[in-house]
């Protein structure tokens, strides 16, 4: 999982940089987003797959169907990891629309809206609110905790990246009739911040799993 989202945010980061998409033909650079996206959404299946296998700590009675905890879309609305993951995946989802759509050279100002600059909004609302909840969850509440645990450094890191990721959005809003981002520095220094924070928090999750593993 922490692969798979270490790819995704590399190509995200790639394809921002200015060195790299100046070089290559614009489709190519379209092409990069859209396999980083791919792997997002790999990566927030098997996310969400963990989080729905992962015990309930907090009603342990919750645990008496296993069938329920084998199912990928089982309903647990009581937790926060649950919800955090669910949106994680939709989000995903929206940019999967949004890079494969960029790819194409035919589309019109109004399909760029629809296609690329829309899908690429919600997508971000979700990432944003995706890992505020995860935020929330590792902190169990708002403000940082003191322990500076792995987890919280890769909920932190997963919420910055996410506001930059906003900030490109918003950075990318359409002008007028021409359809080019009204703010290019901030479209491209907003992804590759955000793809950065990403790739660090995914470089974090492995040591995650050792520390959580050493401690059982």
């Amino acid at each position: 999982m922490g692969a798979l989202f270490g790819v995704g945010s590399f190509c995200f980061a790639l394809g921002s940089i200015p060195l790299y998409f100046a070089n290559v033909d614009p489709k190519i650079d379209a092409a990069t987003f859209a396999i980083g996206s791919v792997f997002f959404t790999a990566a927030a299946y098997l996310q969400l797959r963990e989080t729905v296998h992962a015990p309930d700590d907090v009603t342990p009675e919750d645990l008496r169907s296993s069938r329920r905890r084998r199912s990928l879309f089982a309903w647990r609305p009581h937790r926060i990891d649950w919800w955090a993951s669910t949106i994680q995946l939709i989000g995903t989802f929206l940019f999967n629309v949004s890079t494969f759509a960029a790819i194409r050279t035919d589309l019109t100002v109004e399909h760029d809206k629809h296609l690329v600059w829309g899908p690429d909004v919600f997508g971000s609302i979700c990432f944003l609110i995706a890992s505020g909840l995860a935020y929330a969850e590792v902190n169990r509440r708002w403000w940082p905790r003191s322990d500076g645990s792995v987890g919280w450094h890769i909920a932190a890191l997963n919420l910055a990246g996410s506001i930059a990721f906003g900030l490109s959005a918003f950075g990318a809003r359409l002008v007028g009739g021409s359809g080019t981002p009204a703010n290019v520095t901030l479209v491209n220094a907003g992804t590759f911040l955000g793809a950065v924070c990403f790739l660090a928090g995914a470089v974090l999750l492995p040591v995650e799993s050792a520390r959580d593993a050493a401690t059982d």
